[in-house]
Formats: C-alpha cells, sequence, structure tokens
C-alpha cells in the first residue's frame, strides 16, 4: 500500500476558522491598460477641448448658461449654444477633487472614489424586471425592494442604485418611495435622481432626516450620487443641468456620464466617439465646477457600439472594451476618478448574458474604473433587471474582489514543509499543511456547481438560472434591514405625509 505521507511524529495540524472575506472596500490590484498611444490620448483632449471651443455644446437651461457666460464662454441664447474656452476647462479640472469619501449610515460602508478604489454598482434605470416564478414585468416598488435587498445583502455591491423604475407609483410622489425604502433598507449610501430642483430637494432632506445631519453637515460631506447623462452629440438638457447645479451646490457626487453609441449618437470610430464623449464630460464637470468649485465629480463613460444592422446597443463587446480602456486613459490624463459600465444585449440568463457581462466587467477593471455601473442583474441592454442575474453576476463579482487580495507568498505559503511530506505519487488531501487550511484556502461559490456529473444529477440536473432564484429567494426569505435604518421610518414617514399633502413635486424634463 503506498503511503502518502512521511511519518513526522507531529500531530495533525488543526484546522483554520471557517473562511472570511472582506469585500466592503476594494483596491484594484491590476495595473491600468491602455488601447491607445498617449499621444493619440494627447490628441482626442485637444480635439475634444476644440469642439468645445468653436462647435460648443447646447444647453438648454438658462441658469447654466448663465453660469458658463460669467466664466468666460461665449454664449448665444437664441440658438442656446454655448462654446467654452480650454481655460475654463482647465480651471474646473484643477478644482475638482481627486479623492471623494462617499458616507453610507454605517462607517464600514463607506467608500472612497479614487484612482486605484474599485466600487461595484448593480444594474440601474432599467424600466423592467424578471425572474423565473413570475416572468418579465413593468418594473414596481415591489421589484425595487427586492433588488434593494439584494444590494444592501451582498458586500460587494457598494452602493444602492435605481435598480429599476418603479411604474406603479405616480411620478410626482415617486421620489419619496424610492428614498424611503433606500434609507430604510440599507445603511449603504444612497441614489437620488436628478428630476428637478424640488424633487431633489426632498431627497435631500429626506437624507438629512435618516441621518441626523444639518444643513452644513449634509453640504460638507458625500451621502448621495446622481448620474448626470449628456445628450449625445453635445445637448445638455434642462434636468441634467439642473441637477448638476443642485447637486454641486450641496456638496453631492456627480457622475458625468455621456450616453454615446459609436455608429447612432457618436462617430462610428473608437476614437472618434471618445473625442465627442470626452467633450461632453468636461463640459458637465465644468458646470459642475461653477456652481461650486471642489464639489465632488467623476468623469463618466459608458460608450459602447450599436448593431449596425438593427441599431440596436450591444455591450461586451471589443469595441466596448477598447472603448472603456480608452476612456480609462483620458480620465488618467485628466486625473479625475472615474466610472465605466458593465452589461449585455443578452435576453435571457445565458451563455450570452455572462460572457458578455464578464467581458465588460474584466474592460472596468483593467482600465482602473473607480465605479462599475450596471455590474448585476442588467439585461436586455438595461431594459430589464433580472433577479436571476443579480445572483449569477454577484457570484462573478465576488471572484472579482478575491483577485484584489493578493494571495500569500511567505515560506509558510509556499509550502516546503508540505512538498516534503508527502512521497513521490501521493498526495496533499490529508497533508499538515492542507489538514490546517482547508477550510479557509479557496472561495467558495455562491451560484456555480462544481460537483461531478453524478451528483449533479442526483441534487435535481439545476441549471445556473434554477440556482440562482434559489438563492434570491433565500436572500429575501432571510433579510433584516439593519436596525439604524430601519428606527428612521417614522421620521421619514411624517415628511412624506406633509409633502404628499402639499401636492408634492412633479419631476422636470
Amino acid at each position: 500500500m503506498r503511503q502518502n505521507r512521511r511519518h513526522s511524529g507531529q500531530a495533525p495540524a488543526r484546522p483554520t476558522a471557517a473562511r472570511s472575506v472582506a469585500y466592503r472596500q476594494l483596491r484594484n490590484p491590476f495595473a491600468p491598460q491602455a488601447a491607445f498611444s498617449a499621444d493619440a490620448v494627447a490628441a482626442m483632449h485637444e480635439q475634444a477641448l476644440h469642439v468645445l471651443e468653436t462647435l460648443g455644446i447646447k444647453v438648454l437651461l438658462p441658469e447654466a448658461r448663465a453660469l458658463y457666460r460669467q466664466a468666460g464662454a461665449l454664449v448665444n441664447d437664441d440658438d442656446q449654444m454655448v462654446r467654452i474656452g480650454r481655460e475654463i476647462v482647465a480651471a474646473a479640472l484643477a478644482s475638482a477633487p481627486r479623492s471623494i469619501q462617499g458616507w453610507g449610515a454605517d462607517p464600514s460602508r463607506s467608500v472612497e472614489f479614487a484612482p486605484g478604489s474599485l466600487v461595484f454598482i448593480g444594474g440601474s434605470s432599467c424600466p423592467n424586471a424578471a425572474d423565473l416564478v413570475r416572468g418579465r414585468r413593468p418594473g414596481s416598488l415591489a421589484d425595487l425592494t427586492d433588488l434593494t435587498k439584494f444590494s444592501q445583502h451582498f458586500d460587494v455591491l457598494h452602493v444602492l442604485g435605481n435598480h429599476v423604475e418603479p411604474q406603479d407609483v405616480p411620478v410626482h410622489v415617486r421620489h419619496y418611495a424610492t428614498m424611503r425604502l433606500q434609507l430604510t433598507l440599507s445603511d449603504k449610501m444612497p441614489h437620488l435622481s436628478a428630476r428637478g430642483t424640488a424633487q431633489v430637494e426632498d431627497g435631500f432632506e429626506m437624507i438629512r432626516l435618516a441621518r441626523a445631519l444639518t444643513a452644513d453637515q449634509f453640504r460638507n460631506g458625500v451621502y448621495t450620487y446622481t448620474i448626470i447623462n449628456s445628450n449625445s452629440p453635445r445637448v445638455l438638457d434642462i434636468s441634467m443641468a439642473q441637477g448638476i447645479i443642485d447637486f454641486a451646490r450641496n456638496g453631492q457626487l456627480t457622475i458625468i456620464t455621456p450616453f454615446c453609441l459609436a455608429g447612432a449618437m457618436a462617430p462610428i470610430t473608437i476614437a472618434g466617439a471618445l473625442t465627442l464623449q470626452h467633450a461632453e464630460a468636461l463640459a458637465g464637470i465644468t458646470l459642475a465646477q461653477l456652481a461650486r468649485p471642489g464639489a465632488p465629480t467623476l468623469y463618466g463613460s459608458f460608450l459602447s457600439n450599436v448593431d449596425m444592422k438593427s441599431g440596436s446597443p450591444a455591450f461586451g463587446t471589443p469595441a466596448h472594451l477598447q472603448a472603456t480602456l480608452g476612456a480609462g486613459q483620458l480620465a488618467r490624463h485628466i486625473g479625475l476618478p472615474w466610472r465605466a459600465g458593465a452589461g449585455t444585449a443578452a435576453n435571457l440568463v445565458d451563455a450570452q448574458a455572462a460572457w458578455e457581462t464578464q467581458f465588460s466587467l474584466w474592460a472596468s477593471v483593467l482600465a482602473g474604473a473607480t465605479v462599475c455601473v450596471h455590474a448585476a442583474g442588467w439585461l436586455e441592454g438595461g431594459l430589464t433587471n433580472s433577479y436571476e442575474k443579480c445572483m449569477t453576476d454577484v457570484d462573478m463579482l465576488q471572484m472579482f474582489a478575491e483577485l484584489c487580495t493578493p494571495p500569500e507568498a511567505g515560506a509558510d505559503a509556499i509550502g516546503y514543509e508540505a512538498i516534503a511530506e508527502v512521497a513521490p505519487g501521493g498526495h496533499f488531501f490529508a497533508a499538515a499543511h492542507t489538514m490546517a487550511r482547508y477550510r479557509s484556502a479557496f472561495y467558495e461559490p455562491l451560484i456555480a456547481d462544481v460537483s461531478n456529473f453524478g451528483t449533479w444529477t442526483e441534487n435535481g440536473s439545476l441549471t445556473a438560472a434554477e440556482r440562482a432564484r434559489a438563492k434570491w429567494q433565500q436572500v429575501l426569505a432571510e433579510f433584516t434591514a439593519p436596525a439604524a435604518a430601519a428606527q428612521c421610518a417614522e421620521p421619514l414617514d411624517e415628511f412624506i405625509a406633509r409633502r404628499t399633502a402639499e401636492g408634492g413635486a412633479a419631476p422636470v424634463s
């Protein structure tokens, strides 16, 4: 009988405690990758400045045009065009912060928005929800509640998002319901949509009530964020421009993200689309800094391509990867933290959904993005947030998070004694080195099934989507809101009742 271990006379090693993980604050371990030369990046930046100086951007909000004019921009109120000199942009970039601390109700849930940080946000802005139990449907408040619970439950989802639009709530009171559920179900940083000053101010007040903050404390810390989309090509609409101003003046974070798709709303070449996107982002960042120098602002990219046969948006494509890498280079060129986005055009939780999402996630990570939005649950190019895909994506995000902790490489990890212990042709299952570490050595998948075919068959031959269904059902069944979050419901309800009685606040388009 072959011996697997040498007799050392030592007692068997005690197994370590069960594996613990730390996914709340991540640092990206990978050096940023490049798609373009440094000269090409400089040329794109130069041409973006030239676009702003000579062609300009159409700004629909008079107050925004006034801020640009006061800074020295050339403004024509008749056609609403604003031409922004490069010296104005340079001054704005100089005042924009390089590191931003975002606060949750629990300090351990706070995140740093800075180069090198890695912040994941679940799929957002979806009009529909879907799961294997109820099928695809218009988004509801119940769906947003469930998806917010998922974001609270998993540490690898660092900040809340507007995961689905609750279409069963009237628009003039919808913001009360969405902010209330975020603040009472979670201790993470909430999202607030920029849909007019009245709704934004309501959201700010609800956060102050929930967090027991004075107006000055709120203005001097970052407690919420919004995503600002310009209307490519070269239009900044009323609600988005107003959102930039309102958030900047109140010290809250704006993520300036032009909505460009190469071949549709931007030039078909990646370099051309990046140049347009860069110009629009610079215009938005400049407006934020004109409203309040030092306002917390992130550079944003969501650039991918369209399918030139149908015109449909495509994600997780080679063009998407190249655009994300290029956006990272432009963000580093101007020195700001920035966001990218994952995504898929797949209609089901299938292989296409997995490979497109993984490809776009790798793009964000390898490009050095500070924030990756739509990191879990996104289907159909953002039309649907899938419960099952949220679970499978979280499994993938946790694997990315595992890569953020360097593997051990000390003498004990290198394992000479373990190699010496096992005879040639033996195995390491019972080695002391293995026995001491087996409970904590490897990542345990959330959804993936690594059992053999026989065991898998005996357990019901479940697909990944079916296992994901069981997981989200378990998460919802076991969910408990943080005690401090649940306790803030009473003052919020009093505020909501009063504002509702006053007529609420209609969104501004």
